[in-house]
């Protein structure tokens, strides 16, 4: 019960502020990443490169999937500002409902440019579903594909170190993302523009996506001080002496 109320919370708050926002545009913090992010959108275009946006393997129907989810709003607006590229953006994914969704995701980009007929289907990739096998079928994409810049945004494991030695190699721009502890230290390591917690679930907001991503920021905001007065509440009243 207690759950189903946070979520119709949740649902009824991000609704108000979304109505909020369209009438005054959020101000958002700056975040490099996400800045070199749009200047690499703009130069792949320019110079005839591809982007390559490798979505991770994170199941939808579990906790993992949250993070491709943030990875699909990410693609779309990025499928819609690079459709017109004589090279489009191939994403890769490592799980079958997410390959399908990422197909689907970059022709909804393509419709919203009014570009329909530029979509091929084979710019959305299942590269692996074990995470080597996902590591081995991405590298060539890097390697072989005229690739510009790496997006690397979903989940990921230790088999991020791969992805990220060969973006190295190919001298690409990688920007990176991941919600799993081990691949957020490699990309912090090694990345040059990584994406630290959650700046991850952001990435709808600072590529434009939309006004509901921005208020979900808000959202986020106002959880977190209210799980803060929760925790202060019960403390004070732990001290007090009352028992739960």
């Amino acid at each position: 019960m207690f759950a189903l109320i946070l979520v119709l919370f949740t649902a009824v708050l991000l609704l108000i502020i979304t109505y909020l926002r369209r009438k005054s545009p959020a101000i958002l913090r700056r975040i490099e990443a996400y800045e070199r992010l749009n200047r690499v959108v703009g130069l792949a275009v320019e110079n005839g490169t591809r982007l390559h946006i490798s979505l991770g393997r994170g199941n939808l129907f579990t906790s993992r999937g949250a993070s491709a989810l943030a990875g699909l709003a990410m693609l779309r607006r990025l499928a819609e500002r690079t459709s017109m590229s004589d090279r489009p953006p191939i994403v890769t994914s490592g799980d079958a409902s997410l390959s399908i969704l990422s197909q689907d995701t970059l022709q909804a980009g393509y419709r919203a440019a009014g570009a329909e007929d530029q979509y091929r289907v084979s710019t959305g990739r299942l590269a692996g579903l074990t995470p080597f096998s996902y590591a081995a079928g991405t590298i060539p994409v890097t390697r072989d594909e005229m690739v510009s810049a790496n997006v690397v945004i979903g989940d990921f494991g230790s088999e991020s170190a791969l992805l990220v030695e060969a973006a190295d190699r190919e001298d690409i721009h990688l920007i990176a993302a991941s919600d799993n502890l081990s691949a957020q230290s490699i990309f912090y390591a090694s990345a040059q523009d990584p994406l630290i917690g959650e700046e991850l679930f952001a990435s709808g907001a600072y590529v434009g996506a939309g006004v509901s991503h921005e208020a979900s920021l808000q959202v986020q905001d106002v959880l977190r001080w209210l799980i803060i007065l929760a925790i202060g509440v019960g403390a004070l009243l732990k001290l007090m002496g009352f028992n739960f």
